[in-house]
């Protein structure tokens, strides 16, 4: 019995008890909200730099900063109760982002700003911070690294009056065939190639082929090249 009296106490203590709220005072939230906003705006800026994809969105940018922010709060919100954590928890659980990304990195930047913001958050402002500053430093480095090599879908429609010729054309720029579509008047091609340094100057031989109505070149990535 006195086990069990000792294990009621120890709940009602910690989890029952609204004494057990603590205050988080107002130097360390400014501090918090300080560092999550600098770190924020670090992370914008390593965006708005490395950006290597067709369409820059300010508004995607801009909710990296406010992604660290709000983490921060809720981080030091969640610091003060035990009870109020889990109950947190099970709120958050019950969100879902049907935003879809298209780049993977844009993943990297996501999770980049919600542990600037946990740390920030539980105030390990050095954490946050050397943090911070590595992952931006490789960031760039890599960003950098242009890829001498790439892989290419090359799209075509002709008639049957070119597919001689373009076959031989293909054959020196040793594309490997994905699909064929027939259809009434012409066929579609969709090719694999890789490309180094960008060069597309065969597009312009292809496209003067007699019988070619129309050539494309797609990056994997969703770039497009003419």
């Amino acid at each position: 019995m006195g086990d069990s009296f000792k294990f009621d106490d120890i709940i009602k203590k910690s989890f029952l008890n609204l004494e057990v709220f603590k205050s988080v005072s107002y130097i360390d939230m400014l501090f918090g909200f300080l560092c999550s906003f600098a770190i924020g705006m670090f992370i914008y800026w390593i965006y708005r730099r490395c950006f290597r994809g067709v369409v820059y969105s300010y508004n995607y940018n801009v909710s990296f900063v406010l992604m660290t922010m709000i983490t921060s709060m809720i981080i030091m919100t969640i610091s003060t109760n035990i009870v109020l954590s889990l109950g947190m928890v099970g709120a958050l659980s019950i969100v879902r982002f049907r935003t879809a990304v298209k780049d993977p990195l844009d993943i990297v930047y996501m999770f980049w700003a919600i542990s600037a913001g946990i740390a920030s958050g539980a105030h390990m402002y050095p954490l946050a911070i050397i943090g911070s500053v590595v992952i931006g430093i490789t960031l760039a480095l890599l960003s950098k690294k242009k890829l001498r090599q790439q892989s290419y879908l090359l799209i075509i429609r002709h008639e049957e009056e070119a597919a001689d010729e373009l076959r031989d054309h293909l054959r020196k720029l040793n594309t490997t065939l994905k699909s064929k579509n027939v259809r009434k008047g012409y066929t579609e091609l969709t090719l694999e190639l890789k490309l180094r340094d960008d060069n597309t100057s065969f597009m312009q031989k292809l496209a003067s082929i007699p019988g070619v109505v129309e050539c494309s070149l797609v990056n994997y990535s969703g770039d497009y090249a003419q």
